[in-house]
């Protein structure tokens, strides 16, 4: 899901469990991951003030998406290498996959394709949750990566989502059902039958299969997160099951 908060993602914990013992990051991986997060961090930062500043001069949402697609494609993909740092620190390769690969998806696959959906209110929703999450998220690495995380940032890191997660969800939603009378017009990304591969894919289908993710996968990633949220601020011992 690409409002997911998932505790970790590859690239904030500064010790990995190895054999039920806690083992610290070699200082090249730390100095990657400090460098990576922190242009992270700045690249959201980027995209947030670009966001505001089109809006205090345009009054309207209206071509913000456009205006600022450029910034938020690149750091968008450029997130694929925490799949990669999965190997590093631990996390696992699946649920990051997912979930970068999902945040993906809406840019390229939904908001860049079907560009008569680009000016919906439901695609500034996700836009704005996301860069919020993203500047909390990464500067919370950051910072625990250079062992001085302050309060401030862990209490946003794990209250935040409380309500973005759900407001992120409803926007990509929307956002999806949106594009489904486009898609289903002009048939795009569709393979029909009969051609040379003798095989069929309908995209509108798909994105409703996509949407019906949502209703198994969102309860299981918003409650794990309020666990964390409990471990963390309240130091509540919570056992879970490994990934």
């Amino acid at each position: 899901m690409a409002s997911s908060e998932e505790d970790g993602g590859g690239n904030g914990a500064v010790e990995e469990k190895e054999n039920g013992k806690k083992k610290k990051l070699g200082a090249l991986a730390t100095t990657w991951l400090i460098f990576y997060n922190v242009a992270m961090t700045a690249g959201w930062l980027v995209l947030g003030i670009a966001m505001v500043r089109f809006y205090i001069q345009k009054g309207t949402h209206r071509g913000l998406f456009r205006s600022v697609q450029k910034t938020l494609k690149f750091f968008q993909t450029f997130a694929l290498l925490e799949v990669i740092h999965c190997a590093v620190v631990r996390t696992s390769v699946l649920v990051t996959g997912v979930q970068v690969s999902s945040r993906i998806f809406m840019v390229w696959f939904v908001a860049h394709s079907i560009k008569q959906i680009q000016n919906e209110e439901s695609v500034i929703l996700f836009l704005v949750v996301w860069t919020v999450t993203e500047i909390t998220r990464y500067s919370f690495y950051t910072f625990n990566l250079l062992n001085h995380l302050p309060y401030f940032i862990k209490w946003a890191r794990y209250n935040f989502f409380i309500i973005l997660y759900p407001a992120g969800v409803a926007g990509e939603l929307l956002t999806i059902y949106a594009a489904l009378p486009y898609v289903k017009k002009t048939g795009m990304f569709s393979l029909r039958l009969p051609n040379k591969y003798n095989v069929s894919f309908d995209y509108y289908y798909f994105l409703i299969i996509v949407m019906f993710s949502y209703v198994p996968l969102f309860p299981q990633l918003y409650f794990h997160m309020l666990r964390q949220r409990r471990r963390v601020l309240h130091g509540e011992v919570i056992v879970e099951k490994d990934d």
